[in-house]
């Protein structure tokens, strides 16, 4: 997927509408790495403030968690990234909840002009986790957005 692709994609995940989103993934063994509980969020640019676009998701590994890189794209534009363009893209902040657990989020400030060049109708949300010994989970649709007019 060309560079010009997924920064349009970063932009589009700063000026998502409505939001669904679902559990990303889930593992049973609780060695293994694994997202949970990821969610999505955004405030619309209103007067002169900026608006935001949150996605949050906790992120479990035994032996820690190193990073989690999150991508937005719009359903219409056919896209289909890779674990591998994944990690050209920003990471999210992540915090210690427990000894294995962080939660991470990743927030985008929204402008008013930015928010006018976004496709309406479904978006997908793409998340690759890595864990501190090296293991990645990638999930291709972590989550669902609806962004509407």
């Amino acid at each position: 997927m060309p560079k010009h692709a997924l920064v349009s994609s970063l932009i589009g995940f700063a000026l998502v509408g409505a939001v669904t989103a679902g559990g990303i993934a889930m593992a049973s063994d609780s060695t293994e790495l694994a997202l949970t509980n990821g969610s999505a969020r955004y405030i619309a640019p209103s007067g002169d403030s900026a608006g935001s676009a949150t996605f949050t998701a906790d992120v479990r590994d035994d032996s820690g968690v190193r990073s989690l890189k999150v991508l937005a794209w719009p359903g219409s534009s056919k896209l289909d990234p890779t674990a591998a363009e994944l990690r050209h893209t920003n990471d999210a902040t992540c915090r210690s909840a427990s000894d294995d657990t962080s939660r991470c989020t990743y927030t985008l400030k929204v402008t008013k002009k930015e928010a006018s060049r976004l496709d309406r109708g479904t978006w997908y949300v793409s998340a690759l986790a890595t864990a501190k010994d090296g293991d990645t989970v990638f999930v291709p649709h972590a989550a669902t957005l609806h962004v509407n007019d």
